[in-house]
């Protein structure tokens, strides 16, 4: 299909949800790109609007209907105008999407985000809606186009899918079994992403060490790890996220021996009683989990652990809480995205019995919060006088203009604004710097920048600030960003990763 260049149509992507929905919405900016379409301008109405949804949250399918709901006028006063739904939600919706608003365009599911150029245009020919779902993957994302947020750090999907049962979790049903990517393969996007001007990549996957599971090899990740530390111009490796019950000495060992991959690991708990754990169907307890991070600790005395727990699960009773708030103290994790249990139909858990009263989980939550924001603030004064190598980033500081500072991500993933200096670095250079005060979720270096290094991804960056001026597409309610612009507002999906 193309797009007349006398005539470009505009697109929006707008994102909900984990890591893997940003990487599968890069693909999807990728997609019409390749297809003859231009991001619209900032502040500007698409003639293109793609929602890629998220199923995880209760409150999902409001948001979506909400946003289509104002985008109606919109459509009709622009007859060029067109508005697709994908993603998670798509998927478990279908055919409910466009009965409960006939304005939508596409509905495509997680399985062929390949088929939307197409799609739209059918749609357009036809001129009624089209709906194409499918039960299995298609191709693997990895072969589409890709419209890349950054310049200098990359996401790179490992796998798709998940072989959990979680009883919380409605992905497994929407993404399908885990798909692995053959290791050459994932290798082979590694070294052109660097040559592209890429530092840093994020390795992805809804359980991203269970990796190897599909060709037979239960050490094939603390193997890609180690092969990654091979690429000539790759600083830092990053991944997300692990899930405890596969979590190897193997990996610990690659991690603390392979020296761009960072010392920073993100591994949901979700609970800390075992009562719990076993109704959430996690296959691992909170002794295993302590264990874990005593390991990583003992190879890497300077990890920062970062955690999703869910608070409020059926049948939670308060020495349940309070397990997991030992679990918090013992832990000492850097920061930890904590959510209210929900309840999403479809899921086990929906059903159970004991479902706690909103009341009692927003109580419990709030002491959750408090006891992990005094840790978060006490392992951040730790950092007070360090020198730190950031990595220059582009939109994580709201504030920087207010402050006059710059903002980018330690090795080990903290949040730290910078006073600029003379000499003014762009995103994807890298800047040594002392840190002079911690606060719960970042730190600042007010001195004076000890060194600058320019970088090819800073290059990289101004090349891309010099080819196009057009906005970007919004994501919301992600993951922990890590090391790309634009940072999500801090809201994990409990459960979606791992």
């Amino acid at each position: 299909m193309t797009v007349t260049q006398e005539s470009p149509r505009t697109y929006e992507v707008r994102t909900y949800g984990c890591q893997m929905n940003v990487h599968d919405s890069e693909r999807l900016s990728g997609l019409l790109e390749d297809a003859g379409y231009v991001r619209a301008a900032d502040g500007e109405t698409a003639d293109v609007v793609v929602f890629n949804t998220c199923a995880v949250r209760e409150n999902a399918d409001n948001r979506l209907y909400g946003n289509l709901g104002h985008l109606r006028p919109a459509k009709v006063g622009n007859p060029r105008m067109q508005i697709a739904v994908g993603g998670c939600l798509a998927q478990k919706d279908q055919g409910e999407i466009i009965r409960k608003a006939p304005w939508v365009d596409v509905v495509f599911g997680t399985h062929n985000i390949g088929s939307l150029p197409v799609l739209l245009e059918r749609a357009r020919v036809a001129g009624e809606a089209q709906v194409e779902l499918k039960e299995s993957l298609e191709v693997f994302p990895s072969t589409l186009p890709t419209k890349r947020e950054s310049a200098y750090a990359a996401w790179v999907a490992i796998s798709v899918g998940c072989n959990n049962t979680c009883t919380f979790c409605i992905v497994p049903s929407l993404r399908g079994k885990e798909k692995d990517r053959r290791p050459g393969d994932v290798l082979a996007e590694v070294e052109t992403l660097v040559g592209q001007g890429v530092l840093e990549v994020t390795l992805l996957g809804q359980n991203v060490n269970t990796y190897g599971v599909e060709f037979g090899d239960r050490l094939a990740f603390g193997k890609l790890l180690r092969a990654c530390g091979g690429v000539e111009g790759l600083e830092r490796v990053r991944f997300t996220s692990p899930h405890p019950a596969a979590f190897t000495d193997d990996v610990i060992a690659a991690m603390a021996e392979t020296p761009n991959v960072m010392h920073q690991l993100h591994m949901p708990l979700q609970s800390g009683s075992d009562r719990i754990l076993k109704a959430m169907r996690r296959s691992y307890r909170a002794e295993r989990y302590l264990g874990i991070i005593e390991r990583v600790r003992a190879a890497m005395p300077d990890a920062a652990i970062s955690t999703d727990i869910i608070v409020g699960f059926p049948g939670e009773t308060e020495e349940d809480f309070q397990a997991t708030l030992d679990v918090v103290r013992q832990s000492r994790f850097a920061n930890a995205f904590t959510f209210q249990y929900s309840i999403r139909p479809g899921t086990p858990a929906a059903t159970m019995d004991d479902q706690i009263p909103k009341e009692v989980v927003q109580e419990r939550y709030e002491r959750l919060v408090a006891l992990q924001e005094e840790i978060s603030w006490e392992e951040n004064k730790k950092q007070v006088g360090r020198t730190l190598e950031v990595l220059v980033a582009e939109g994580e500081g709201r504030k920087d203009d207010a402050t006059r500072r710059l903002s980018g991500r330690a090795p080990d993933n903290r949040l730290v604004h910078f006073a600029a200096g003379d000499e003014t670095p762009r995103p994807g250079d890298m800047v040594t710097v002392e840190v002079t005060y911690a606060a719960p979720h970042h730190l600042v270096a007010d001195g004076a920048v000890l060194g600058l290094r320019r970088t090819r991804a800073g290059d990289a960056w101004e090349a891309r600030q010099g080819a196009s001026s057009q906005g970007a597409s919004g994501v919301m309610l992600g993951m922990p960003s890590i090391g790309r612009p634009a940072a999500a507002p801090a809201a994990s999906v409990g459960g979606c990763p791992a």
